[in-house]
């Protein structure tokens, strides 16, 4: 049986969902199967479209109402977020899927629509051969603890500092 570790991507420079799902593309390259929840987003980029033509593979759910930057959380932000909470820990633990992926699950237990304890609880019952990844700013010190792997993306230098937006196909 293959072993499954689990990995951070955190910090606050770009690349931590990229990373992920370049990780989800590499495992579907070699015929495994990953279950990717993204909490907080609602609005499918241009990967979406790549990941329904490997839905063999890539299954992909969004669990989120819109982006939360400095503002208070809904009721609905909340239940959405709860409710995939609530799906991700059944594809877990139906070892349907050798990788997971909680997309943003740090930045939502930052603004208190999951909790830290949510997520440990996720990392306790893993099965040991699913490889469980935790993307978003804020990751939590006891996550971050739980975790095999961490890495930490720093901002040293953005062009959306000199005016540039979110271009389709590169941020979004």
């Amino acid at each position: 049986m293959r072993k499954g570790y689990v990995q951070v991507y955190t910090g606050n420079g770009k690349g931590k969902t990229t990373a992920a799902l370049g990780l989800a593309v590499r495992a579907a390259g070699a015929g495994m199967r990953t279950f990717i929840a993204q909490f907080i987003k609602k609005k499918k980029c241009s990967e979406h479209a790549l990941l329904e033509e490997l839905n063999d593979r890539i299954t992909i759910r969004q669990y989120g109402k819109g982006f939360l930057l400095r503002k208070k959380p809904s009721a609905a932000d909340i239940q959405a977020a709860k409710a995939g909470y609530q799906q991700v820990k059944e594809k877990l633990l139906s070892r349907e899927y050798e990788v997971v992926i909680l997309d943003e699950a740090n930045v939502a237990v930052h603004y208190g629509l999951i909790s830290a304890q949510d997520i440990l609880d996720l990392i306790a019952v893993k099965p040991k051969s699913v490889e469980l990844v935790i993307t978003g700013r804020y990751a939590c010190d006891q996550v971050v603890a739980a975790a095999d792997l961490v890495t930490e993306m720093r901002e040293v230098k953005h062009y959306r500092q000199k005016g540039v937006e979110a271009r389709r196909g590169i941020e979004k």
